[in-house]
């Protein structure tokens, strides 16, 4: 009988960092679900319905952005489930429409033109096991009508063939789409979606999953330095805090290739910011932000308290950064030096100010 596995902690081995010069990023504990690394509260939610749904057969739908780690959620579910099967991936999007009919369901010798053979498709191939549907979304009305004949009749029937073969497959499938638009514009079965969408599971994009940039960039770069054989590796807290500030459009697998790009080709490898790509440097410095709230508490927070207190550290950091110069500073924020200065009155930040900056600040209120 199956025994769900919790979230564990596990030791982050990692001597290949030990000369790592960037304190967040020193060896530490972290939490690790059958692969898959991550502190945020939202991810260890969806880890807690991944221990539920494991061991049953109820189909889910992985629903996220590209590059978010949807295989590795079905590998996951897969894993745990018990199953002893393979698991068995297709890639929807990447299979022309009438080759992808036959690599699903197989196909009869002669049952098309180059057919010399017969041959066994995906869903046999995962009798006993699970098969991920990814970018399901891509997939046409015709196979969408056959998908819907496995889901509701358990059966099989290759191209060519007028026989049902039975299987016993767990379908998981995933999407970057939103389903209930294609519903709506008439690309995609809405008995289908909701055959599909049992369990929906909505992955966050990386940018949205608080301190977990850190603790991949130490996950990829202990994996680069094992893989190619290299010693050790660090990375310096500016270039740090340009991955940290990056928006990560891709995700995961972006920053998976970044880190393995930047860790071979730095020098002595030790990665500075001069070994980002342009785009990762350009846009840190347009997109630097803050991490505001890494999720809401239950209670919800105070809108108002938040802004005030985002603005009074932008101001701080700003003169912080220009020695308490509030002409400069003014500059840095893009605001003329007396709205600078109502809002540095206004947020009682003066003495505070004057205090860090004796002798270095320009007069507050001249």
């Amino acid at each position: 009988m199956y025994s769900p596995l919790p979230v564990v902690q596990e030791n982050a081995h990692a001597p290949v960092l030990s000369n790592l010069n960037v304190p967040l990023i020193q060896p530490r504990r972290h939490s690790s679900f059958v692969g898959i690394i991550s502190q945020c509260s939202r991810m260890h939610k969806i880890f807690q319905t991944l221990e539920k749904i494991a061991s049953t057969d109820a189909t889910a739908l992985i629903l996220g952005e590209t590059g978010t780690g949807k295989e590795l959620i079905a590998r996951a579910v897969h894993v745990l489930s018990g199953r002893k099967g393979k698991l068995v991936p297709v890639n929807c999007g990447a299979i022309p429409e009438d080759i992808l009919e036959s690599e699903l369901f197989g196909h009869e010798k002669g049952a098309f033109t180059g057919a010399v053979s017969s041959r066994v498709g995906r869903f046999q191939l995962a009798h006993g096991g699970t098969i991920f549907l990814d970018e399901i979304g891509e997939m046409s009305p015709k196979l969408q009508v056959k998908l819907l004949r496995v889901l509701q009749e358990k059966t099989v029937e290759p191209v060519g063939s007028t026989r049902s073969i039975e299987v016993d497959v767990r379908i998981i499938a995933a999407t970057n789409k939103d389903l209930r638009e294609e519903v709506k514009a008439g690309r995609f079965r809405e008995d289908l979606f909701y055959r599909l969408q049992v369990i929906p599971i909505q992955l966050p994009p990386l940018r949205d999953r608080g301190g977990d940039v850190e603790l991949l960039i130490e996950h990829f770069m202990q994996r680069v330095c094992e893989r190619s054989g290299i010693g050790q590796a660090s990375i310096n807290d500016e270039a740090l805090e340009y991955l940290k500030a990056y928006n990560w459009p891709g995700n995961v697998r972006e920053l998976e290739n970044t880190i393995e790009r930047v860790v071979l080709l730095a020098d002595d490898n030790n990665v500075t910011k001069h070994d980002l790509p342009p785009h990762i440097a350009s846009a840190a410095n347009v997109n630097t932000r803050m991490e505001v709230v890494e999720d809401f508490p239950e209670d919800g927070l105070n809108f108002n308290e938040m802004v005030n207190d985002f603005e009074s550290r932008l101001i701080t950091m700003a003169l912080e950064k220009t020695g308490g110069n509030k002409k400069a500073a003014a500059k840095l924020l893009q605001l003329n030096r007396t709205t600078l200065v109502e809002k540095i009155k206004k947020k009682g930040l003066a003495q505070q100010i004057e205090v860090q900056h004796i002798g270095n600040a320009d007069p507050l209120f001249s």
